[in-house]
């Protein structure tokens, strides 16, 4: 093969490289200043969000920490073009010790004080009224990559049935939560929310790791202000089963549906 064979091929490779280096370097600017794919694991946040979701994460609404950039490699510390996260926001943040990203609804705000009585949250000691809704049904079966079954209320034939509440936080915002019974994290004491961090809680309330719990024991406990990473608007699509291209599975009544 002669020297002017070789020249196109290299010339090729060496175009074909800085292409795949340039859309690397555009997905990643992407990803660390406006939006962040979030895949829905597990069934903390049902039904507001379920096992097979797939979102973006928008990072522009509470601005940039370490935590935006991908494996918390931002070079920097604390916040910068911080925005103040809302009341009843579904946020996705960074573990404080294990490094792991959560998804939950931010129920307290710094200086609140928080309690669970008997399922029913109180805030400053009043109550966040919970309006009867019926109830939540899903097919008893292994859901998602993880494989994991349902918890259930209880089971008509192969159905998983559990209660559901429309709950409303103070300033108004209103959710769908589920309930399938009496819990250890139903009854709490009260939690005082301290300076620039937050309380956070799952929708499914009683199949949820959250502040309800603290860090001491396998649970998240309160959340830096740091540690957010961006807030949940829509889900873009959605799937029931093990892999997304089962395009069988899709629910595409979720395609795009707000994020409330």
């Amino acid at each position: 093969m002669t020297t002017e064979e070789l020249e196109p091929k290299q010339e090729g490779l060496f175009e074909t490289v800085k292409t795949v280096v340039w859309a690397l370097l555009i997905a990643g600017i992407f990803r660390t200043l406006f939006f962040q794919p979030f895949f829905i694991p597990s069934g903390s946040m049902k039904d507001t969000l379920l096992v097979g979701d797939f979102l973006f994460v928008n990072k522009m609404a509470y601005g940039y920490s370490q935590y935006s950039c991908p494996f918390g490699l931002c070079p920097f510390s604390g916040r910068i073009l911080g925005g103040e996260p809302a009341r009843g926001d579904v946020v996705v943040f960074r573990h404080p010790t294990n490094n792991q990203d959560y998804i939950k609804r931010l129920i307290g705000l710094p200086g609140d004080r928080i309690q669970v009585k008997d399922s029913v949250i109180y805030i400053n000691g009043e109550a966040a009224p919970q309006v009867p809704d019926g109830v939540f049904r899903e097919v008893f079966e292994p859901q998602g990559g993880q494989g994991r079954l349902p918890a259930c209320e209880y089971r008509e034939g192969n159905d998983c049935v559990k209660t559901r509440y429309i709950e409303t936080l103070p300033g108004g915002v209103s959710h769908s939560i589920l309930d399938i019974g009496l819990r250890a994290t139903d009854n709490t004491p009260v939690f005082t929310v301290p300076e620039g961090e937050y309380f956070f809680m799952g929708d499914n309330r009683d199949n949820s790791i959250d502040s309800r719990v603290p860090q001491s024991r396998n649970g998240v406990g309160f959340v830096p202000y740091e540690n957010l990473i961006g807030r949940a608007d829509r889900v873009v699509f959605s799937s029931a089963g093990k892999r997304m291209f089962y395009f069988w599975t899709w629910r595409s009544d979720r395609f795009f549906k707000a994020v409330e």
